[in-house]
């Protein structure tokens, strides 16, 4: 028996093996501050629950039709005109089992043996490896943190050949927590409206986890590229609910059409009840949500705060989502007790088993001279986790 040439191809979720890593090393009986999965951990709000029980208790258990429940499709068409000031059709709307689905779709219904993708790094993990599937090429453009890991515009200029059929990104971003502005995305879309046959997918699933003054701005609000852009969003991050496995795009009426016929053909359309749910979620109180985003901002100033006071960290000052990136290359050839540091995987694994704290290389995101911390976690389990680490690194020679 054997396995398929793209499984063995694929590479395993970094952030999902360092969970289980710290899991394992957990059931050891070792107290471990696991800062590893972009999870928030809070619970899902009190009334979008209710909704969910009250949608069981009416009969919501049947099959929905594959592109979503209609009221969900016409409650995320009024999001994106109250929240983003962006008008869509309820046929422009796929809902998905996650935001990662959502990507799917549109890799496997897009995307033919040679294509080229245009990914911004740093990156979440699962891009490449969905574009992959594809049998598509994923082509990186580098940020660093001397620019807030944003890209210019003639780097992006540079990456598009006539093989490219797709950009991709995410605002505010995974791994890095960088949100890109209005005045950011200008010189970008300068570029992509010389190449009017680009498909441009905008990952915006940690959007009401935004820090800004001015808020959420989407690249699909430039009038001249709004018809070729694809806006991912999802109810995981900014709602907690990222068991439910719910996620969504608005997008080209072809393009909806073609990912919903994807989708059914691999899960049909998500859950029943969690869908109901989902309309009271982006329709009803959102001050849950708000207090989410003012607690992160919160712990971001702890963590950054405590990281800036640990040697041979680079930190920066994300703007959005859960995460801080700081770049720790200058440990790099340092060593403790015969562990010499060489790369971000060679320091995550030495945290976690020195310092029993779980973080994430940056190499799985395309950067290797970084790490990535989640802050999805309690003040109290930030510091100690922030205390750890410091105390490791100083043991690092």
């Amino acid at each position: 028996m054997y396995v398929s040439d793209r499984l063995k191809n694929m590479a395993e979720s970094a952030t999902i093996k360092m969970a289980q890593l710290a899991r394992e090393l957990k059931s050891q009986g070792h107290e471990v501050i696991s800062l590893s999965l972009g999870e928030p951990d809070f619970d899902t709000p009190t009334h979008i629950k209710e909704a969910a029980t009250k949608a069981l208790a009416d009969g919501y258990t049947k099959y929905t039709p594959v592109p979503g429940l209609v009221e969900l499709q016409e409650a995320i068409v009024t999001k994106f005109k109250r929240d983003n000031k962006l008008d869509f059709d309820k046929n422009q709307i796929v809902v998905s089992n996650g935001a990662k689905q959502s990507l799917a779709n549109l890799s496997l219904s897009l995307l033919n043996e040679g294509d080229e993708v245009v990914i911004f790094a740093p990156y979440w993990v699962s891009y490449k490896e969905i574009i992959k599937l594809s049998g598509a090429v994923p082509v990186y453009v580098h940020a660093t943190i001397d620019n807030d890991f944003k890209i210019t515009g003639s780097q992006l200029e540079a990456a598009i050949t006539d093989k490219t059929r797709m950009i991709l990104f995410s605002s505010p971003c995974n791994p890095t927590g960088t949100v890109y502005t209005k005045a950011d995305f200008e010189p970008l879309v300068a570029v992509l409206e010389k190449y009017t046959d680009l498909l441009i997918v905008s990952d915006e699933i940690y959007e009401y986890i935004n820090f800004l003054e001015a808020g959420h701005f989407s690249i699909a609000n430039f009038d001249s590229i709004k018809d070729r852009c694809v806006v991912v969003n999802g109810f995981s991050k900014g709602f907690s609910m990222t068991g439910w496995r719910l996620g969504y795009m608005a997008a080209p009426l072809w393009v909806a059409k073609a990912c919903a016929k994807m989708q059914g053909q691999f899960t049909s359309g998500a859950n029943a009840f969690g869908q109901k749910a989902a309309v009271d979620a982006l329709l009803g109180d959102m001050t849950p949500t708000r207090e989410m985003n003012q607690t992160f901002r919160k712990r971001r100033d702890l963590v950054i705060g405590l990281l800036k006071d640990i040697d041979g960290f680079k930190v920066n000052f994300p703007e959005g989502a859960f995460y801080v990136f700081p770049n720790i290359s200058a440990l790099y050839g340092k060593s403790a007790d015969g562990k010499v540091i060489n790369s971000s995987a060679d320091f995550c694994e030495y945290i976690l088993y020195t310092a029993h704290v779980a973080i994430v290389a940056g190499s799985a995101f395309g950067a290797d001279d970084c790490v990535r911390i989640a802050y999805s976690a309690s003040e109290e389990q930030l510091e100690e986790a922030m205390r750890r680490i410091k105390k490791a690194v100083e043991a690092l020679v």
